[in-house]
């Protein structure tokens, strides 16, 4: 099974993944991330997946057709309600980037394989009806999952220290300005493995 992780950041979503799916294939993760230190961090705990630093919107369209599940995580600040208390400031108004919206767009109507596109609940009315809700995230997908409670744990109050303890990462070789900020944008492995495992279909 061919797996792409974009915007895969360190692998939050990816950590608890599983190697072999229980009819024995094997699980090939192919993991897209613009930021070099951050795609060493990741290849650092994850060895065995292919890592390609680069621009994970374009190499979607690209290369969608050889995979069996697509992850995405377009990034989330310019949708989050964090944007709208700063935007009285003109210094940090942002548009809001709409690469989310044509991923599931062209995710929705090209993909032949299963697919997840993850973001943060935002500060307006979703331009497209999420197909699910878990936690601080809503999800678009090919499927439909119910909305279940989850870990309510939000990694914004967290210390580094103990954001990295609590998700099993080393950020050690990520700059300290960017630490911070590179463990808030995981997803809980737990919930990336519990939306895995529904989505794709693997057993429990």
């Amino acid at each position: 099974m061919k797996v792409l992780n974009l915007y895969a950041g360190i692998g939050g979503n990816r950590k608890l993944w599983p190697d072999t799916l229980p009819n024995g294939e094997k699980v090939e993760i192919t993991a897209v991330e613009i930021d070099p230190q951050i795609a060493e961090c990741y290849k650092r705990h994850f060895p065995n997946d292919t890592v390609i630093i680069g621009d994970a919107h374009q190499y979607l369209l690209e290369h969608f057709k050889e995979f069996n599940f697509i992850w995405s995580s377009p990034p989330c600040q310019t949708h989050s309600r964090a944007l709208q208390v700063q935007a009285g400031n003109r210094l940090s108004a942002k548009y809001p980037d709409m690469k989310l919206w044509q991923e599931i767009i062209f995710l929705k109507h090209h993909a032949k394989s299963n697919y997840v596109v993850e973001n943060v609940i935002p500060y307006y009315k979703p331009l497209i009806e999420p197909s699910f809700a878990i936690h601080r995230h809503l999800f678009w997908s090919d499927k439909f999952m119910f909305t279940v409670d989850f870990d309510s744990l939000n990694l914004e109050y967290l210390r580094v220290g103990e954001a990295e303890k609590t998700l099993g990462f080393d950020v050690s070789n990520i700059a300290a300005s960017k630490k911070r900020q590179v463990l808030r944008n995981c997803v809980l492995p737990e919930l990336g493995k519990y939306v895995f495992q529904n989505v794709v279909g693997v057993e429990k």
